[in-house]
């Protein structure tokens, strides 16, 4: 591989294998695992409690296809066309190799579908599983890999032990639900234990698109495979609800209480955060009676990206061109491999043509330093 880091995704993912969940569940969830039913033409599907489907191995799985044989990508797919390095740390090293990627964050990728799962108990315990299989899969390459554990955040006490347990593990970042399935949005008190613990264990906490709770207005796009009623509509309004949860940390000062909690907003991409940015700090200082919490040394909610929070994207050359208003220090690339809109193999490629104008001190902490600080890449 080339130099250490000098090029590192904000952004990858994991496609779980078969019995991840079916060998890995504690006893009494055992018979309810999400598990894969491979019908007759081949096609693999996943279920879990039964007969309640979370999609498919297709699209989630057909990395470099997009450059290949854009027409051939489907959310239907064969679990022997994976790609190895997919589900095998020892294959995806000689992936990120023909990427040129020197290190990655690693997503689970079904795993961001539980969340629809509506029993908690259940939830947290697919969870525990897929837990304990990133963490292993992990330190096959601990100085590459940075793993990122699912916590189900309906019950405080149960996620923070979670996130405890997770640390210990050495996974560096843990996904939270984008926004929750609940009235109790992220400005109650009463997750700040949970917010304390992560910050005194260094852990980043990630809202990734596509991982809500079920909830008024938010659809199951990739459990339905995109059948459902109002698929697209919601597909291209994702970033509303990671602003709403990321609005409700600032406004209700979380981030003066913590200051060195991190959050990672991952796959939104960036062009919607000048605008968000600039109608939060005109709403802070014009309208003072909807935000009555007032930060210290005069700050506005817009400083606290860079600081506080990051964004991951992948190819969004308006927010590059706006790199300016949201801070470049806020700003982390991902290649989302071996998803089918993944930039794998070209991204250098991509980068090379996509960063043209920016200058080399600003590129390099896009395409690595920003990340490599935030997930401590030695």
């Amino acid at each position: 591989m080339m130099a250490k880091h000098e090029l590192i995704s904000s952004d990858s993912h994991i496609v779980e294998p078969p019995d991840l969940w079916v060998s890995g569940m504690e006893g009494r969830f055992k018979d309810r695992a999400p598990h894969m039913v491979v019908d007759e033409a081949g096609m693999a599907r996943w279920y879990v409690d039964g007969d309640t489907p979370l999609g498919s191995v297709g699209a989630p799985s057909q990395a470099g296809l997009r450059y290949e044989d854009p027409e051939s990508i489907t959310f239907e797919g064969m679990i022997q066309d994976v790609r190895p390095g997919a589900y095998d740390p020892g294959p995806r090293l000689k992936d990120l190799e023909v990427d040129g990627v020197d290190g990655e964050v690693i997503y689970p990728t079904l795993g961001a579908r539980l969340y629809t799962i509506l029993e908690s108990d259940l939830l947290s315990a697919c969870f525990r599983a897929s837990n304990d299989w990133m963490a292993e899969f992990c330190k096959a390459n601990p100085g590459i890999f940075k793993g990122n554990a699912l916590i189900n955040l309906d019950e405080i006490q149960g996620a923070t032990v979670e996130l405890e347990r997770c640390a210990r593990m050495g996974l560096p970042g843990a996904m939270i639900t984008t926004y929750p399935g609940h009235d109790m949005g992220y400005d109650d008190p009463a997750y700040w234990p949970f917010w304390a613990a992560a910050q005194d264990l260094g852990v980043v906490l990630s809202m990734h698109v596509a991982s809500n709770r079920p909830g008024p207005g938010q659809v199951s796009v990739f459990t339905t495979e995109g059948t459902e009623k109002g698929a697209a509509a919601f597909s291209v309004t994702q970033d509303y609800w990671v602003r709403h949860s990321v609005a409700s940390m600032i406004f209700s000062g979380v981030f003066e209480k913590y200051p060195n909690l991190k959050v990672a907003i991952v796959e939104h991409e960036l062009a919607w955060a000048p605008y968000f940015l600039r109608t939060m700090d005109w709403h802070y200082q014009e309208l003072s009676q909807v935000a009555p919490y007032r930060f210290k040394e005069g700050k506005l909610p817009s400083d606290f990206f860079g600081s506080n929070i990051t964004l991951s994207f992948q190819q969004d050359d308006i927010g590059i061109m706006l790199r300016s208003i949201i801070g470049v220090d806020a700003l982390t690339w991902g290649s989302d491999y071996p998803h089918a809109e993944s930039t794998w193999p070209r991204s250098r490629e991509v980068l090379d043509s996509m960063l043209a104008d920016v200058p080399p001190e600003e590129r390099r902490k896009i395409v690595c330093d920003n990340v490599a600080r935030l997930f401590n890449f030695s």
